[in-house]
């Protein structure tokens, strides 16, 4: 019972990793969810933003980072290619948690580091372990 129990908060976990990162690629590629945090609400200003806080070329991070969330995202949720998607998740999470570190220290609610690391370390999870029982790779490779 536990087993089954575990399996199923694994799905769910891999699912919230995965589905939280799409309302992001929807802001910063067709600006939806406008005032919810980031100023730009398109690519070209998602990579004029990028290059003033040091992240050059802005105009290839910010594709990277948008397609990161808009197709590794989804992946990951589905558990399809998990371990594959996990790999650009866990690279632009750690990257949001040295800039978090740097701009808010630790707690959350300073921008701190506290919060992306809880999700880095979930996409972690799945880069090593994979989509789990409840996922396309098991359903279609076993996996």
């Amino acid at each position: 019972m536990a087993d089954s129990a575990a399996a199923v908060i694994e799905a769910l976990l891999r699912v919230m990793v995965g589905a939280a990162l799409v309302p992001h690629g929807l802001r910063i590629t067709f600006g939806f969810f406008r005032n919810s945090g980031l100023k730009g609400s398109n690519l070209a200003m998602l990579a004029e933003q990028l290059d003033a806080d040091g992240y050059r070329p802005g105009r290839l991070w910010a594709p990277a980072i948008a397609l990161t969330e808009l197709i590794a995202g989804p992946l990951l949720a589905l558990g399809l290619f998990t371990r594959i998607a996990a790999i650009p998740v866990v690279i632009f999470l750690l990257v949001s948690c040295r800039e978090r570190w740097v701009k808010g220290g630790w707690f959350w609610n300073t921008q701190g580091l506290e919060y992306t690391l809880m999700w880095t370390i979930a996409a972690a999870y799945f880069l090593a372990k994979g989509g789990g029982v409840y996922s396309l790779d098991y359903l279609l490779f076993g996996l």
